[in-house]
């Protein structure tokens, strides 16, 4: 498929501005602290032990409560914290309106190996239809935390079909697909659900509701 940079930038650099700008998160000093400490926690041998004894939604439902358990049971701030440390890559390519200009704008991550042990940890089978290889669903980790956020925190503005465009950006090498991968917006979908979801019931959590695009795979009809 041939792949160009993206060129709605316009959308993303306000949908990404707005979340750095957040009152909610005014210091990023503590987003960095929180952004390494979930990726220690998704490196940690203890963590990758885990997929012996669960599956992949499940051990996602263990780095949300690791990032409750953080923010001392702050669910935007948790939410938040997680969009920057489920996204496998550390650079993001932001192009300038009107202007033949990239600018490759550095993330908050923690060190060069424990960002590598994290990507290698992160859950990847998260659906039925997840690819079965190295890679699986890792990317679409931080459009569901992402659109969750959006949801939850309710922003003035309805940001949630953003989201998949804000995370598009982070395709490897700088570069994304000339069109919206499907398996994205359903992974902002079930977000979004997520997210409005937390605001009723605060028991729920991410791997019952990515359990739902399984469901609905295999023909299931809900009453």
């Amino acid at each position: 498929m041939t792949t160009k940079y993206f060129n709605s930038s316009l959308p993303v650099l306000i949908c990404f501005l707005v979340l750095i700008n957040s009152n909610l998160f005014s210091q990023q000093s503590r987003l960095g602290i929180e952004v390494n400490k979930l990726s220690d926690y998704i490196a940690s041998s203890h963590f990758a032990e885990l997929k012996y004894r669960m599956n992949d939604p499940s051990r996602t439902d263990s780095v949300f409560k690791e990032a409750l358990k953080l923010t001392n049971g702050n669910y935007s701030e948790a939410l938040f914290a997680l969009i920057f440390t489920v996204i496998p890559y550390n650079i993001v390519p932001i192009k300038i309106p009107l202007l033949p200009i990239i600018i490759k704008y550095p993330l908050e991550s923690a060190k060069e190996s424990v960002f590598k042990q994290k990507n290698r940890n992160l859950p990847k089978y998260l659906f039925f239809t997840s690819p079965k290889n190295n890679f699986g669903d890792k990317d679409k980790l931080a459009h569901f935390f992402g659109a969750a956020f959006l949801s939850y925190t309710g922003n003035i503005f309805d940001l949630s079909d953003l989201i998949g465009y804000f995370v598009e950006v982070f395709e490897q090498d700088f570069v994304v697909q000339s069109s919206i991968d499907p398996r994205d917006i359903h992974a902002d979908t079930l977000g979004d659900i997520f997210g409005r979801l937390l605001k009723i019931n605060k028991e729920v959590l991410p791997s019952q509701v990515m359990l739902t695009k399984s469901l609905f795979y295999c023909g299931y009809s809900f009453p």
